[in-house]
Parts: C-alpha cells; sequence; structure tokens
C-alpha cells in the first residue's frame, strides 16, 4: 500500500498565489483543521492496515479477514478523501475563474 503524508495532500492542492483580498481568520475548530484531522485519519487508516498486512505475513496470530477488513477501510477513507479534494480543487478553479 502506497504511504501518504499531510504533506503530499497539501502540495498537491493548487497555489493560489498573492492576491490581494485579506485572507479571513480561521478559528480554531475552521476546516482547515477539520480537513486536516480527515487526513490525520486516513494515514492511521493506512498503517493500520501495513501494520495488519505485516502481523499477516510474519503469522503473528492476524486473521486474513481483519487483515481484509482494515485493507478496504483504509482504501474506502482514501478515496473519500481524494473526492473531498477533488471537488475542493473544482470550487477553486470555479471561483478562480469568477470575473472580478
Amino acid at each position: 500500500m502506497k504511504n501518504i503524508s499531510i504533506d503530499s495532500i497539501v502540495r498537491s492542492l493548487p497555489n493560489p498565489g498573492s492576491t490581494k483580498l485579506e485572507r479571513p481568520q480561521t478559528s480554531p475548530g475552521g476546516f482547515g483543521n477539520m480537513l486536516r484531522g480527515a487526513i490525520n485519519k486516513v494515514e492511521q487508516d493506512h498503517n493500520l492496515a501495513n501494520r495488519s498486512i505485516e502481523e499477516l505475513a510474519l503469522s503473528k496470530g492476524e486473521e486474513i479477514h481483519r487483515t481484509m477488513i482494515e485493507m478496504e477501510k483504509a482504501e474506502i477513507s482514501f478515496k473519500l478523501l481524494m473526492q473531498v479534494r477533488n471537488k475542493i480543487v473544482s470550487a477553486y478553479e470555479t471561483i478562480m475563474r469568477m470575473p472580478v
């Protein structure tokens, strides 16, 4: 399975560049923190799936159905994160195309 990190996801987002508008102050429970938490959760799911695969390969008592469940959870959470990312990028592109 491919390891992901917050930095790799953030780097893949488009750079808004410099704008003349001031950025609004975000609250501690803002969208960015929620997104960061979701990315961390996806990373935890993938790490858990990788650990489960290793334990199964080393015959440490891990059951194959539990390993498969962990792998599917990691895959589904990653696919969901990518869909959310795509929607965010699409919204960003739509806003950038708006005439000022």
